[in-house]
């Protein structure tokens, strides 16, 4: 059965996935077992979609359907691969502009951030296949439509993202108040890729690491940090600020 950006039961979530259906994340009964349940996990091999074991009650109190353990969740679009998106950007003759959100769960932050990737050019945005916001209904009107308009990339990891553009000659920046250089001391006429992560814990420390620069917007007021679709604003523009000026 389906209802709007539901799909529940084993059998038509199965029928789902095998239809091509973009599915954001699947919530399995705990104690789920049998055939069909194997023959649902087969039918996610190799998919990035997110997999939570809840209790029952949780899947009660989503719909009183007969979700016989599984609910799945539909996405609003379809997503890309980035290993697909950054080989056709440089075939346009193009520099690559990406936008990685590491742990970023705000649907509002996250449509502000894709409206202002829209208007500013940017290629693509990745997000984590778990543990991070999803592309639902609100996320698309929070992004005044930008969402139906850029390429969304949900890849396994901001981890394998950040090694993937790095090996195809992106340069990755990653926004941290910890940062010893501003954001304006980097050069970003270049094929180049901003990290931002969550307000409450910022970009992983491990992703931190394979980064090549770390960089900060400088802060003046009693406030430790900026609204992270803010901050990312604002290191969005000072790129199109420097290719704008180099084009000229």
């Amino acid at each position: 059965m389906t209802n709007n950006d539901l799909v529940f039961g084993i059998r038509a979530v199965m029928e789902a996935l095998l239809a091509g259906r973009e599915i954001d994340r699947i919530l399995v009964r705990k104690d789920l077992q049998g055939d069909l349940f194997r023959e649902l996990y087969a039918a996610l091999k190799d998919r990035h979609v997110a997999v939570q074991h809840v209790p029952v009650e949780r899947l009660n109190r989503i719909t009183r359907g007969n979700h016989q353990g599984v609910i799945a969740f539909v996405s609003a679009i379809a997503y890309h691969r980035l290993e697909q998106v950054v080989p056709f950007v440089y075939e346009q003759g193009r520099d690559p502009f990406i936008v990685l959100l590491d742990g970023i769960t705000d649907v509002r932050n996250f449509g502000a951030i894709a409206r202002t990737c829209e208007c500013a050019g940017v290629d693509a945005i990745v997000i984590p296949s778990r543990g991070s916001v999803t592309v639902n209904a609100d996320a698309v009107k929070t992004s005044a439509g930008a969402l139906h308009v850029i390429p969304v990339c949900r890849e396994p990891s901001i981890r394998q993202s950040i090694r993937l553009l790095r090996d195809s000659g992106v340069t990755v920046y990653a926004a941290s108040e910890k940062a010893a250089k501003n954001y304006t001391e980097v050069p970003y006429d270049r094929p180049v890729a901003i990290v931002a992560g969550a307000e409450d814990t910022g970009v992983a420390a491990e992703n931190l690491r394979i980064c090549d620069e770390i960089i900060k917007i400088p802060l003046f007021g009693t406030i430790a940090s900026l609204n992270v679709s803010v901050a990312t604003s604002v290191a969005l523009y000072e790129c199109v600020r420097q290719r704008m000026k180099q084009n000229i």
